[in-house]
């Protein structure tokens, strides 16, 4: 018999009642080290007092009234965000997932109002995940994603991870824009290198195409910069984000460019619940933390000793783990032989939570204001894990 929850997922045989900071709390009692953060979602932790405030403050205002009228708090929050980016304008989520949607509307809206409505193509690269919705996963085109989905919504185009010259062969006059992760998440924790990101920026420039960005898992200071491009030094024509933004409640935004998003007028997008007052005040209070240059800094110091600490563990099993990849507080481990589920596995036995990913790799991505003591004591229960797998070898 089905049960009463789609079981669409593989669940770990865990049950989180509480949170505190880095640290969850399971039905049990056991405290686990939180290195997943809901996936790459919790940017400032469980329970955050900040964000906490935030919330409850706006449910005893108002919670929900629509877009048929102005929202204070996502005026607020959209201004945050077009004055800390390249953006000029912001379109409110509720996921990811509806960032994808709308990015590849603006992008093909954007050349029919151009006059050049046969531009409908979007390339991406492999390895990519760009949401589980239909324009999603034809966008990734990975058999795992599309396989038993189609038809697949068409306009899509595929290049290998980085391949360059392939993605510069493959824009033709149908071509609308390109889409990246300046660091895949699911994929492996793959980033592209910064003098790629420039030559992929200037290959749309000359070519006269669009360059979207989905930053859903990488941004809002995952890598040390508020958006992992910054560290290019370019700027893309669209963004999508969405995860941390909200710090844990659903929030999402498509940031784009006023040339971008010029087709997109009244009645070409809409949503019932994005953009709410709970949603953009929380992200109004996560932007004020993370947008603090001295806590950018700190990210940076802690995913130094992050980083540090995890290539003295590869070295001590080097039967489990072959490398260390990612950037700031996203980063991978690879596994050698063993399978990363295996890891993850023997992490939880550890009460450590991390997260797997393709390519063998396990994601850590812990809260951005994890604690060195913090940081010491999970790769410390990352050891005993590594050990453990290393003995059912």
């Amino acid at each position: 018999m089905i049960p009463s929850v789609l079981p669409t997922y593989n669940r770990a045989d865990l049950t989180f009642e509480s949170g505190e900071g880095s640290w969850m709390i399971e039905a049990d009692g056991r405290r686990f080290l939180d290195l997943g953060a809901g996936i790459a979602v919790n940017v400032l932790g469980h329970a955050n007092p900040v964000l906490v405030e935030a919330l409850t403050t706006q449910a005893n205002k108002l919670w929900h009234v629509s877009n048929l009228y102005n929202i204070t708090q996502q005026q607020a929050l959209a201004d945050k965000l077009v004055a800390a980016t390249f953006a000029d304008t912001v379109f409110f989520t509720n996921s990811g997932t509806e960032c994808c949607e709308l990015a590849v509307k603006m992008a093909r809206k954007y050349w029919h109002d151009k006059g050049q409505p046969q531009r409908v193509e979007i390339i991406g690269f492999e390895g990519a995940f760009h949401g589980r919705s239909s324009a999603g996963i034809a966008a990734a085109g990975s058999e795992k994603m599309t396989k038993g989905f189609g038809p697949l919504l068409p306009g899509f185009v595929h290049v290998g991870w980085g391949d360059l010259k392939a993605l510069e062969a493959s824009i033709t006059e149908n071509t609308a824009a390109v889409i990246v992760e300046p660091v895949q998440g699911e994929g492996g924790i793959r980033p592209m290198e910064d003098a790629d990101l420039k030559e992929l920026r200037a290959i749309c420039d000359e070519a006269g195409i669009l360059l979207i960005a989905d930053e859903v898992q990488c941004g809002v200071g995952r890598t040390g910069k508020l958006f992992a491009h910054e560290w290019a030094g370019v700027t893309p024509d669209i963004m999508m984000v969405a995860k941390g933004i909200g710090g844990g409640f659903p929030l999402g935004a498509v940031l784009a460019t006023e040339d971008a998003a010029s087709g997109m007028v009244a009645g070409t997008h809409g949503s019932t619940y994005g953009g709410n007052p709970l949603a953009c005040a929380v992200g109004g209070a996560v932007m004020d933390v993370v947008t603090d240059e001295t806590f950018l800094e700190d990210v940076n110091r802690k995913a130094g000793l992050l980083r540090q600490k995890l290539e003295g563990l590869v070295a001590a099993h080097p039967d489990v783990f072959e490398g260390v990849r990612g950037a700031g507080l996203m980063l991978g481990l690879k596994c050698a032989k063993p399978a990363c589920t295996d890891v993850v596995a023997a992490g939880y036995n550890n009460e450590v939570i991390t997260v797997p990913a393709a390519d063998n790799v396990v994601r850590l991505l812990p809260p951005l204001n994890i604690t060195d003591d913090e940081i010491s004591e999970a790769v410390n229960r990352l050891d005993k894990a590594a050990a453990q797998v290393a003995a059912q070898a």
